[in-house]
Formats: structure tokens, sequence, C-alpha cells
């Protein structure tokens, strides 16, 4: 389980079967003009049959085969934050950040987020993946009452950060606890991990 660091700070850093016979003739056993009799012939058509089968069947695998590995991943993907300004300084950052024990996971964010009313962006939400974390990271703001979404991040590549957002779900001026679920995700938007933190969502108007 992620344990987030203590809250000291200005921000909380926490997968037909086919039947034949043979045909029995009346003539069976003589010879034709072409030197076959009756009973050689149909062998050596089932035979041809039968290979015609086995390329088809072989041309049929190959094309799933094909298909399974230019599949597109069945999971659900979100778009990645980019903070334009500060990349070169991220980068550097990162290279060398000492990465936070595996097991562990850092979060860096307010707790309190303002929101003048249920449309426009907060002035003081604040969430940032850092430098030291193993993995990108998204989240999900959840009302703790109902356990409805009313936000839902983009993906924060480490050493981003994400602010000044607007809410999904226009809500009512007032106090709202919330969960915010973290889903530490790999290269694909995989989730690896995940943990939980509180929240307050202050609507003014």
């Amino acid at each position: 389980m992620f344990q987030p660091r203590s809250p000291d700070e200005p921000f909380r850093r926490a997968r037909r079967k086919t039947t034949g016979g043979f045909i029995m003739a009346d003539n069976a056993g003589k010879k034709s003009g072409t030197g076959l009799n009756v009973s050689s012939r149909v062998m050596i058509v089932m035979g041809s049959l039968i290979l015609v089968a086995l390329v088809g069947v072989i041309v049929a695998l190959a094309m799933v085969l094909n298909n399974s590995r230019t599949e597109e991943p069945s999971h659900e993907t979100r778009s990645v934050v980019v903070n334009e300004d500060n990349a070169e300084a991220v980068y550097e950052e990162m290279v060398n950040a000492e990465p936070v024990e595996v097991g562990y996971y850092e979060a860096k964010m307010s707790t309190t987020w303002h929101f003048p009313d249920g449309t426009s962006p907060s002035y003081d939400a604040y969430v940032e993946n850092v430098p030291e974390n193993s993995h990108d990271v998204y989240f999900d703001v959840e009302l703790r009452t109902t356990g409805e979404v009313i936000y839902a991040s983009p993906v924060i590549p480490r050493g981003l950060h994400l602010k000044d957002f607007a809410l999904d779900t226009d809500l009512d001026a007032g106090t709202y606890d919330c969960v915010i679920h973290y889903y530490l995700v790999d290269a694909e938007q995989r989730e690896v991990d995940s943990l939980l933190m509180a929240v307050q969502v202050v609507v003014e108007g």
C-alpha cells in the first residue's frame, strides 16, 4: 500500500469437422482411358481437397495471429499533461532526483480547492507528480457521500503538475468532502497501483 508523506509542508506530499467416405462404384478396379481406376481418381480428388482445406486453415490462423498483434489496447487512455514552460527544468530535475523508495508514492497537492462557481476553474487547486516518483499518475475526485466522480484528470507525467482546473460536474455552492483516488500507471496507462487521499472542494457561488 502506498503511503503518502506527512503533510508538514505547504502542500501535502502523499485475455468444422468434415467427414467423407469413399465412393464405391460397380466398375471399381477397372482401368479407365487415363490408366487410373475410379477408386484411384476419387482418392486423388479427396487428397487435393484435403490439401486445399489445410492451406485455408493455415492462412486463417496467420490472419488471426496478425490481427491479435496489431489490436489496439482495450483499456481507456487519457490525455497527458504538458507544462511547456518548465519542460527543461523538469528534465534536469528528473535526471538528478533520488527515486522514492519502491512501495511509496509522494503526493504533493493542496488539500482544499476553491472554485468561484460550479463551472469555473479553481484558483488554488494543485496536484504535482514529483520527479522522484517511479510512475506517471492520474486521479479521480469522488464525493465522499455518494462516490460520484466529479473530476477525472489527465495523466500527469513524473515531474509535471496540474493546477487551476474546472470540475467535470457543476456543483451547487457549498463545501464538499471528497476522496482523491490516485492511479499509478505504466507507459501504456495500465494501472500499477493506487492510493486514496482526502481533499475538500469549496464551491463559492
